[in-house]
């Protein structure tokens, strides 16, 4: 079993899924937008831009997203990422933070050598971790 973490946009999809790519030094494998689609002549032309489907692929696993109907303002929740190490993890913070705001800094926790909480951007939450060894 895999959980890939799907996030939802109101048009915004390309633009986060690029930055994505840039900050987790991904690829994305996999875009297609509404008027690409077999079902492009059942949209309204001005969803035909949209992303109906995008993936982008790192060495830490895969995350998923797409443009949902004009106004979505997506789902909520939030995507935890594990890092290997402090300084990938400060990167990783900086660059998510950057035009976003913070919820908790980044900092040593009792079980995280680094751990911090923001809201990218795009308006999606984030939690970054490099773990302390487990006892």
């Amino acid at each position: 079993m895999q959980f890939i973490p799907y996030l939802d946009f109101d048009g915004q999809c390309k633009e986060a899924f690029d930055f994505y790519a840039t900050v987790f030094k991904g690829t994305i494998t996999f875009r297609m937008t509404y008027g690409e689609s077999p079902m492009a002549g059942d949209m309204p032309k001005e969803t035909h831009g949209r992303i109906m489907h995008n993936t982008l692929e790192s060495a830490g696993g895969i995350v998923m997203g797409a443009d949902g109907p004009p106004g979505n303002k997506g789902a909520g929740g939030c995507v935890n990422i594990t890092v290997d190490s402090e300084a990938e993890a400060e990167r990783v913070f900086k660059a998510l933070a950057e035009g976003g705001a913070v919820t908790m800094p980044i900092a040593e926790t009792f079980w995280a050598k680094r751990f911090g909480m923001l809201t990218d951007r795009y308006g999606k939450a984030w939690m970054v971790n490099c773990m302390k060894p487990m006892p």
